[in-house]
């Protein structure tokens, strides 16, 4: 009998070996491509320096996101300069913090922002997540004791968030954002902290913890390839449904320069 061969997936190519991971917070970093590839599809500009760190900037100029694999500790940095009545601010995460967590942050740059101030700890209050408040701290912990968040202020008046996870072995990252960050993006980094969903890393990218529960699946290239494609489509669908106006109806959007072309990414 003939077999039949799925349109868009290639002859020949074999299943990967893949695992999914729980709780997220410790599935390590994972690719950064998930993180850019969105934010490129979106309108931003790379404007990675050769040699130096992944970065890219707004349309507007007003917000930088970058990734450096060759500092130590290294990881992300994300600063916004002031924008109307809104300080600037800044965002930094250890480069083991998982690149869905990042993305939730990083993509919430890009989407509508609601009217009103979120509570940034309703995702974490729905999924059971321990609290507590004294008289200068605010703090939610996870019912596994493996990832945080917490709002801590000092004695001056000045504040912090900061969040993280961490296995018995030390393993694991922290983050750190200013007190001016815009909270429905603490809300959209607290949601994808806090959720249930394993994460997915390839054989030989699977955290050495006995913190994480891991389930082995296979998966063949072009599914990955599918999948990734899919997050990039629907972020150049929502830039051309935003920007809509200001195309000439026979305009298309263009194909976004990616900086991985010169800057090989890391965990």
């Amino acid at each position: 009998m003939k077999r039949t061969r799925w349109p868009g997936r290639p002859a020949g190519e074999q299943p990967e070996q893949h695992y999914l991971i729980e709780p997220r917070a410790l599935a390590g970093g994972g690719d950064v491509r998930h993180v850019f590839a969105f934010l490129l599809a979106s309108g931003w500009q790379d404007i990675a320096k050769k040699g130096g760190p992944v970065a890219v900037r707004s349309p507007d100029r007003t917000v930088r996101v970058s990734y450096d694999p060759y500092a130590q500790p290294g990881g992300w940095t994300i600063h916004s300069a002031a924008q109307g009545q809104q300080a600037p601010w800044q965002a930094v995460l250890g480069p083991q913090t998982p690149v869905e967590i990042v993305a939730a942050l990083t993509d919430s740059l890009v989407q509508p922002r609601s009217a009103h101030a979120p509570d940034a700890w309703a995702p974490l209050a729905g999924q059971r997540w321990k609290t507590g408040f004294d008289d200068r701290h605010f703090t939610a912990t996870s019912p596994d004791g493996a990832a945080w968040l917490h709002f801590r202020q000092g004695q001056t008046g000045d504040a912090v968030w900061w969040s993280g996870a961490r296995d018995q072995q030390g393993n694991g990252w922290s983050a750190q954002f200013t007190a001016t960050i815009p909270l429905h993006l603490v809300a959209a980094f607290a949601t994808a902290l806090a959720s249930p969903e394993p994460v997915m890393r390839p054989r030989g990218r699977v955290p050495h913890s006995t913190r994480i529960r891991t389930t082995s699946v296979s998966v063949l290239p072009w599914q990955l390839r599918a999948w990734q494609q899919a997050r990039v489509t629907a972020a150049r669908a929502a830039t051309w449904a935003r920007t809509w106006p200001a195309h000439p109806p026979s305009a298309a959007p263009r194909r976004a320069r990616s900086p991985f072309a010169r800057a090989r990414a890391r965990r």
